[in-house]
């Protein structure tokens, strides 16, 4: 059974440009990618803001994932550009994504920590792998690290096996910014969690990305996070940005699609279908 309202195609709106005085860290134009019949982004355009923490918002399937490995160079679109600092990646050598991917750190859905590397291993991965510093300083580097997300040093030598969900997202968290990186990436950060732990993860986000001045790109469906971890939120629908504002004017979006979603309403523009059983 399908719910809809008549309301116009969200298709022919522009996404609301990014503040003027802010420069554009990512720039995404024209983005499309399809597998093989389903067309999951079609012409996707976004800014995220140098500095600023941009959260996406959007339904299960409407290709928020697809979008942000497309950023990462894990997904490979089948048009559009992607450009960060000025920099294009989409179709770029691999010496050229390799610099551009030095800049990231990533937070995944469900942490996906290495079971067989103890805590300090996970959270020094990056530095390891890139030999940017021996074992010794990577071991006093997660540690320290790992103090930044409320963790003591007795959790270094446990493996993820013998922790909490809470304390596996700390874990990826320390992970992600143990470089110190320019970009920041969430996935879903809060999915999982029980809603204490989820603000605690949401504070520990905003306070890690606004200590190192990152720009963050995340996607999620949780609406608390979003209002604690934003300073602005894009809407995809449709394989394309259908609205993009600064996160005060969620509630005042003007937007039927926004709107629904927000609220969590069955009836409205969204078409949400549901399976009868039996």
């Amino acid at each position: 059974m399908t719910e809809t309202g008549p309301v116009p195609d969200p298709s022919d709106r522009p996404p609301t440009a990014p503040p003027a005085a802010a420069a554009v860290k990512i720039a995404i134009r024209g983005l499309h990618k399809r597998f093989g019949p389903k067309r999951v982004l079609e012409g996707l355009d976004l800014d995220v803001p140098e500095g600023r923490s941009l959260v996406v918002i959007g339904g299960s399937g409407t290709g928020k994932s697809v979008l942000i490995k497309s950023v990462l160079g894990i997904v490979t679109p089948d048009a559009g550009s992607i450009r960060v600092d000025g920099t294009e990646l989409v179709g770029a050598s691999r010496a050229t994504l390799d610099a551009a991917r030095r800049k990231f750190g990533m937070l995944f859905q469900g942490a996906a920590l290495f079971d067989s590397l103890p805590v300090w291993e996970n959270v020094a991965f990056g530095l390891l792998a890139r030999r940017l510093v021996d074992r010794k300083t990577a071991r006093e580097r997660a540690i320290a690290t790992l103090a930044r997300v409320g963790l003591g040093p007795e959790a270094a030598d446990l493996y993820p096996a013998e922790l909490s969900g809470g304390m596996q997202k700390r874990v990826g968290l320390a992970r992600a910014i143990a470089a110190e990186p320019e970009i920041l990436f969430f996935d879903e950060p809060t999915t999982g969690l029980d809603p204490i732990m989820a603000d605690v993860i949401n504070e520990l986000i905003r306070g890690l990305v606004r200590e190192l001045g990152a720009t963050a790109l995340s996607i999620t469906h949780d609406m608390a996070s979003v209002r604690k971890i934003a300073d602005r939120v894009a809407m995809l629908y449709g394989g394309k940005i259908i609205w993009e504002g600064p996160v005060e004017r969620l509630d005042d979006s003007g937007d039927p699609y926004v709107d629904q979603f927000v609220h969590g309403r069955a009836v409205g523009p969204i078409e949400v279908g549901v399976e009868r059983i039996g």
